[in-house]
């Protein structure tokens, strides 16, 4: 039976808002949103973190948690997630990262069943080539097999970072691709926590719309209702990849 994993990277040190998963809402940290929504999915969780001592706390908490715990490179993100692939042996890694508390579990979910039904180990799945979720609703499915020929191929600092570029950029001319869309294109909203700004409408969210009980398309249909709320982040420019 093919054995899907859900890899989520964090870390500690973000330049723009340290420690931002362990930062509280609602009395708690966001990493445990981050957690519950993802257990939706059905599927099993393993956090990537540093060997940096400044990870620590998330190694900590993952032990709290009785969540694997994958300790690599921090600059070499491709080395991490394949090192956490290769000790947990999947065969289908599902990319995210815990800088999004409020994922999408039951989306994701259904992504990997459609992946699954493709039965393709040269498929790359996702959400965030074509643009239509809001940002903070990221993940990626790929085979275990794309994953280690990137690993072994990819050679520029940008593709050892950010873990993928090899795959979705179709570096090795075999790769097939997938898209996960939404009818109305609500890419220009954030749900992410990239920056203080952004913590404050996930924190406003979570305690005063009580965000985590809701589902996907109804945090987008609050955000449709409150452009307001939109409005506390949408100035931020998300970095480039």
């Amino acid at each position: 039976m093919t054995k899907v994993g859900i890899i989520s990277q964090a870390r500690m040190t973000s330049t723009r808002l340290p420690g931002k998963v362990l930062h509280h809402a609602a009395g708690r940290p966001l990493l445990d949103y981050h957690v519950e929504r993802l257990q939706q999915s059905q599927q099993p969780l393993y956090l990537a973190i540093t060997a940096n001592a400044t990870d620590d706390a998330l190694a900590a908490y993952a032990q709290q948690h009785a969540l694997p715990c994958t300790r690599g490179s921090e600059d070499d993100v491709l080395a991490r997630f394949q090192q956490c692939a290769q000790e947990h042996d999947l065969d289908v890694v599902v990319r995210v990262t815990s800088d999004c508390p409020l994922l999408d579990g039951q989306l994701i979910g259904q992504a990997v069943e459609q992946y699954r039904a493709a039965n393709n180990p040269r498929l790359y799945l996702s959400n965030v080539l074509e643009r239509t979720f809001p940002r903070g609703f990221d993940f990626e499915i790929f085979s275990r097999e794309l994953l280690e020929e990137a690993f072994r191929a990819a050679t520029l600092p940008a593709e050892r970072e950010h873990v993928t570029p090899y795959i979705h950029q179709n570096r090795s001319g075999r790769v097939t691709f997938s898209h996960v869309r939404r009818p109305e294109d609500r890419s220009t909203y954030r749900l992410t926590v990239d920056t203080p700004d952004d913590f404050a409408l996930i924190k406003t969210l979570i305690e005063d719309y009580r965000a985590a009980e809701l589902s996907g398309n109804e945090l987008i249909a609050l955000l449709d209702a409150h452009p307001e709320l939109v409005a506390l982040n949408a100035h931020i420019e998300q970095k480039k990849v």
